[in-house]
Formats: C-alpha cells, sequence, structure tokens
C-alpha cells in the first residue's frame, strides 16, 4: 500500500542533510574550541550511515509518491528529524535522560522553544548553535527545506507540500513548487540576515547574533542565556527582535509578492495581515495600560515590554524582555488568547493561525445575517475568493478537534496533579507550539524541567501534532488510512 521504497529513499536524504547541518555545528564547535566536537563527529557518523541505510534500502525506486504516502513521510520524517538531533545532547552527557532530549529536540524543529535546560549559557557553543539550527530549518519545514534544495528527491512535492504547509489556504507564486519554496526561502534567508545585522549594530556579539536572528525569524524562542532578550538590557535590542518577530509572523508568499511587485498596498489590504496587526495593537495597548496603573511602569517601558511580549506570544516565538508572570493576571488571559489565535498562514509561527480567526469571524457573520434572511445564499469571501463550503467544514473540524484536544490533555495533567493554569496553559504552549507558559508553578521565563516524564511524552507528541496541522498527524491513527482502498 505504501511506496516503502521511495519513502526510504525519501528519509535517507533527509538524514544526509541532517549530518550536513550537524558538521555545521561541528565547524562551530572547532572554531570555539568546545568539549563537544567529538559527540558532534559521532553524531554525524551514526546519522550519515543510517541515512546511506535507508538509500540503499530505497534503491530502484520509483518517483511516483502517493497522497497516503506524503502523509506517512512527513510525519515520520519529522521524528526521525527528532530522533537523530537528540544525539548531540545524549552523546555529550548535557542531557543525561532520552525523554528529556527527545523533548528539547522536537521542540526545536517544531520551534516551540520550550527548555529543560535551566541555564544554557552553561552548554558549549556547538550544542547552543545546534538547538537554534533545529528551530531555524524547522521554521519553514523540514521536507519544505528539501523541496527547495533538491526538487527531483521528493516525487509528488505538491502532497508533500499540502501534508506539511501551514493555513487551510494554499497560495502559489509560481507554477512549479520548487521554485515557489525557492522564493519563501529568499524571504526566510533575507530576513535572518537583516536580524543578524540589526543585532549586531545594537551591541550582540557575532555568536548571540546569529543564534538570535535564527531563533528571532523562525518564530522558535531558544535563547543562549537563561535571561533571554532581557540578558542585554537593551531596549533597541527588544525593538529589533519584536520587529523581526512580528515580520516572521506575515505569510511569507505575501511578503515577497509585495516586496517584488513593490506593492505595499496588497499586503495592507490583505484581511488575515490586517487581523493579525489589529490583534497585536490593540492586546499590547491593553497590557501596556495595565502595567502603568497596575504595576506602575513608565510609559516607554509599558508599552515595549506589552508589544514585545504579545508579539513573541502571538507569533508562537517565546522570548522574553519581562517577566510576565509577575504581571496583572488579565493580562494572561490576553497572552493565552495570543497563543490561540497565532500569527499568519504560511509564516514560521504557530497557533490556529489568523486566517482561520478571519474565518470564522466570516461564518458567525454569515450565521447572524441567515437568521435574519433565512433563504438568503450568503458567500464566504476573503480577499475577494469565495471559501467553498468543503473549507468550512474543514475549518469547523479544525478548531473542534484542536479545542478537545487542549481539554483532554489538560485534563490528563491536572488529574496528575500539574497546578491548574499551567495544565492549560502548557498544552496550549505545545499545541501552538509557542514556548512559554503562564501559571504559578512553572512561570513564562522558566524551563519545563520539572514537568513529570509522562507530560513531556504528551508535550512532545502535541508540538508535533501542532506544527503538522493536527490532520497530517492523526490521519495516521485512522484506520481508514490503512486500508487499501
Amino acid at each position: 500500500m505504501l511506496n516503502l521504497k521511495l519513502i526510504s529513499k525519501i528519509l535517507g536524504a533527509l538524514l544526509w542533510i541532517e549530518g550536513l547541518l550537524l558538521f555545521n555545528c561541528l565547524l562551530v564547535s572547532l572554531w570555539y574550541q568546545s568539549v563537544d566536537i567529538l559527540p558532534f563527529v559521532w553524531s554525524i557518523l551514526i546519522t550519515v550511515g543510517a541515512g546511506l541505510l535507508f538509500r540503499l534500502l530505497g534503491r530502484n525506486a520509483d518517483n511516483l509518491l502517493g497522497r497516503r504516502d506524503a502523509y506517512f513521510v512527513v510525519t515520520v520524517a519529522w521524528i526521525l528529524f527528532t530522533l537523530f538531533g537528540t544525539l548531540p545532547f545524549m552523546i555529550s552527557g548535557y542531557i543525561h535522560s532520552f525523554t528529556d532530549a527527545f523533548f528539547e529536540a522536537m521542540s526545536g524543529f517544531t520551534t516551540t522553544g520550550a527548555t529543560i535546560i535551566d541555564y544554557p549559557e552553561r552548554l558549549p557553543k556547538g550544542l547552543l548553535y545546534w538547538r537554534s539550527l533545529t528551530q531555524w530549518i524547522g521554521g519553514l519545514g523540514i521536507v519544505f527545506f528539501t523541496i527547495a534544495i533538491l526538487p527531483s528527491i521528493v516525487g509528488g512535492s505538491v502532497k508533500v507540500f499540502a501534508a506539511e504547509a501551514t493555513g487551510p489556504i494554499k497560495s502559489k507564486l509560481h507554477p512549479r513548487l520548487s521554485t515557489s519554496a525557492k522564493s519563501i526561502w529568499i524571504v526566510y534567508l533575507v530576513l535572518t540576515v537583516a536580524c543578524i545585522l540589526s543585532y549586531k549594530l545594537c551591541g550582540m556579539g557575532w555568536f548571540d547574533a546569529f543564534n538570535y536572528s535564527m531563533t528571532s525569524t523562525a518564530t522558535g524562542g531558544f535563547a543562549t542565556e537563561s535571561g533571554s532578550i532581557m540578558t542585554f538590557h537593551s531596549p533597541a535590542e527588544e525593538y529589533v527582535c519584536t520587529l523581526f518577530c512580528f515580520l516572521s509572523g506575515v505569510n511569507f508568499t505575501l511578503m515577497y509578492a509585495s516586496a517584488v511587485g513593490m506593492d505595499i498596498k496588497r499586503l495592507l489590504k490583505n484581511s488575515e495581515f490586517r487581523f493579525y496587526t489589529v490583534m497585536v495593537l490593540s492586546f499590547a495597548l491593553f497590557i501596556a495600560v495595565e502595567l502603568v496603573y497596575r504595576n506602575h511602569y513608565d510609559i516607554e517601558h509599558a508599552f515595549r515590554s506589552a508589544i514585545f511580549q504579545v508579539v513573541s506570544f502571538i507569533t508562537t516565538t517565546g522570548l522574553f524582555s519581562d517577566d510576565a508572570g509577575k504581571w496583572p493576571h488579565v493580562t494572561w488571559v490576553v497572552l493565552a488568547a495570543c497563543m490561540f489565535f497565532g500569527g499568519c498562514s504560511g509564516s514560521t509561527s504557530g497557533g490556529i493561525k489568523s486566517i482561520r480567526g478571519v474565518m470564522l469571524l466570516k461564518v458567525v457573520r454569515n450565521e447572524f445575517r441567515q437568521i435574519l434572511h433565512p433563504n438568503a445564499v450568503l458567500p464566504l469571501k476573503i480577499d475577494g475568493v469565495n471559501i467553498p463550503q468543503a473549507k468550512r467544514v474543514t475549518l469547523l473540524g479544525f478548531i473542534g478537534l484542536y479545542l478537545f484536544l487542549t481539554l483532554f490533555c489538560a485534563f490528563t495533567m491536572i488529574a496528575f496533579g500539574i497546578d491548574n493554569t499551567n495544565a492549560i496553559t502548557i498544552t496550549l504552549s505545545s499545541l501552538g507550539n509557542v514556548g512559554p507558559t503562564l501559571g504559578m508553578e512553572i512561570g513564562p521565563t522558566m524551563s519545563w524541567a520539572q514537568l513529570p516524564g509522562f507530560a513531556k511524552w504528551i508535550c512532545s507528541f502535541l508540538m508535533l501534532v501542532g506544527r503538522l496541522e493536527l490532520f497530517t498527524v492523526l490521519v495516521l491513527f485512522t484506520p481508514a488510512f490503512w486500508k487499501e482502498n
């Protein structure tokens, strides 16, 4: 039923790419003469060897990838990448538990940013760079990266893209998907380079600038210091981080089209972008007012802290410039709403995506109109494009499943003794690939190290499911997927 030879061929190519990424980190270790040189050497040998084995199993494979194959290979690729991504942590001995190492790697590749490492500054340079690199590669997608650089490796790449892309509406730049993928990667690279230079100009060292730019543009959230951006005590760094995280939460296809056509109006007229921008500004202003009147911040500090945390939460980045755990509890509700909605589709952010928020508002509006005009046929249009009925049903199914998973997993954690607020926000954070949590036991500036093992596995599963938009992973657990027809 599944084309196992072609799947093995693709997985082999992906592991070779992971080997190259590990080699990149080895170069960093050699440059800084850090103690993780040998662990990276072993990690590369094991990963490349496994890739060779998969390629041998995929000898003489055809290049016809079916829809089932695409969903299977995307899910397995992410799990496999994570498994081999644990090797540097485990071999170096800086993470002793496989559960913790898997959690850290999954959090990296899914750009969640939750960590079990209390003091990342104690890690050698190579491991710090590996954590950041996992987020940068996972930002747009592991298989998407392969389509961009090796289009001939992934047969049926349109199906693979559909299984891994974020958002309910897929927009194309070019009839050839590999060309579109390269265009989107150009936007990603330009943002990353601009972010590196901006951080450097504001006073960061090159190593920190590279690391923070990768986790900012990937909306990941891993930091080289336990104090995150707050460590630098620099308002300029905070504004730079806010700007690039905000831009990384915008649809990359839309940004590319607007930049190439020199048409900023196209961006400003986009309903998803406007919804996203209005949420950021309104939430930030509300929190800023709360901080001025309740926490006695001065106006600039209140606005800077509010806009930073709102952008960090809504783009699901997870970097922090202030301890939101000490803010009024009403602001936690706002930040939890940011976790839920997320940024735009086709960006590196998580959550349900702003486009679904736009669609949901229009569905509700149509329902009110339908009550007044029972026989009316009401189209649902977004930016002039009519959304078919099937997409509307998928929207309600997605949000229903999202809420069910949130409630079920939060209930499970509460039943095992985790603080109520923490349980709910940990679940939202994992499923939305956000990173920080809100609560009394684990605050937004703390690691998740104290979570019990079972909770870390639940979170790892939720991170994967959330990153691949629920259905891609969960369809594998349905009997229909494994039937012949």
